[in-house]
């Protein structure tokens, strides 16, 4: 079997797998529904019991969708941010920009505790928050694009994006150290991370910026693959370097930007998927990986919501903490049964 056959078969039980967790996701959680009434609710039949109905299109079906997009917006984000630097342990956050968007949600939170409990009120919910990371997450993109297009050395780049991310939170610490608990409580709550808080509209329009950035992603196919070997033999093959990293951080920086704006921190996905894909496909070839990736961080994040509200369970618990917990012992058993990391 060749290989384009091999990569067209492992998509296919990608994409079923996929489809399985996410009607899972809509079956599972404090109410169980069974898969024979999910499935007749989403195609549009009646089923017994319409609080089912109510609950899976709702509350579930939002927080599913934002999952996959959260889950692949994350995955897409590391595997660009690993190959621009060739750096295995580079992720979403390596550019300073998801610290960015908690320190626009930290001053939002805790500045409005110097403001009267009115104005508090009136300005902390889930859209001024997110309104909020998305500025703080942009200005920080901003500056590492204007950073960017001076600097030639990649690896410059990144420890100025590290630097970047130092200074957004000491910013926080410094506003933690003066707010009052029920404000510092809110924003820890704010970086647990959170998939069910958003609406239809806010759902849109994370979806568009999650397409926008795979969009820029799928452009930057070719030269992500030259950069595999260094900007050296990237530059033999016509590529520009200047304008690909650029667009490289630009795609990265939406990913990751939005996703934290909308959803909060989530760790682990951006780090951990991409080496779980090139494990899986034994590839580096970007044509594959990209599509990969997204299905991957979809539903390993899916799987991780099934798990953060399992059958029975009142409470949600933090999904920061589920992604690290499940998937870091995975992700270390295949890179300690191959012995080597694909890259």
């Amino acid at each position: 079997m060749n290989k384009t056959k091999t990569y067209f078969l492992r998509f296919a039980v990608l994409f079923a797998v996929l489809c399985f967790c996410f009607i899972l996701n809509l079956s599972l959680g404090s109410v169980t529904i069974s898969f024979t009434d999910t499935l007749k609710a989403i195609f549009g039949f009646t089923i017994d019991n319409p609080a089912f109905e109510y609950i899976i299109f709702n509350y579930r079906f939002p927080k599913a969708i934002t999952a996959i997009l959260v889950g692949s917006g994350l995955a897409l984000s590391g595997l660009l941010m690993q190959t621009l630097f060739r750096n295995p342990l580079a992720g979403p956050f390596v550019l300073g920009i998801s610290s960015g968007a908690s320190l626009g949600a930290a001053i939002l939170i805790m500045g409005a505790s110097i403001l009267s409990s009115f104005l508090s009120l009136a300005l902390i919910n889930d859209i001024s928050l997110a309104i909020a990371s998305s500025l703080g997450s942009f200005l920080v993109l901003f500056l590492v694009i204007g950073v960017s297009a001076k600097i030639r050395d990649t690896m410059a780049l990144l420890i100025i994006g590290l630097m970047f991310g130092s200074i957004t939170a000491a910013i926080v610490s410094v506003l933690s150290y003066f707010t009052d608990a029920e404000k510092l409580q809110q924003y820890i709550y704010w970086t647990f991370g959170s998939l069910g808080n958003l609406s239809w509209q806010q759902l849109g329009i994370l979806s568009i910026t999650i397409i926008t950035g795979i969009v820029l992603s799928i452009l930057s196919i070719k030269p992500l693959n030259g950069y595999l070997l260094g900007e050296n033999y990237a530059r033999s093959l016509g590529v520009d370097i200047k304008k690909s990293r650029l667009l490289i951080i630009l795609a990265a920086g939406i990913l990751a930007g939005s996703v934290t704006a909308f959803a909060g921190p989530i760790a682990f996905i951006g780090l951990a998927v991409p080496h779980l894909t090139k494990q899986i496909f034994n590839t580096t070839d970007h044509r594959v990986l990209v599509p990969a990736v997204l299905i991957y961080g979809s539903i390993i994040l899916l799987i991780c919501d099934i798990v953060a509200q399992l059958p029975g369970m009142a409470s949600v618990l933090p999904i920061n903490a589920i992604t690290s917990i499940i998937g870091a012992p995975v992700v270390i058993w295949l890179l300690v049964r191959k012995r080597k990391m694909v890259f």
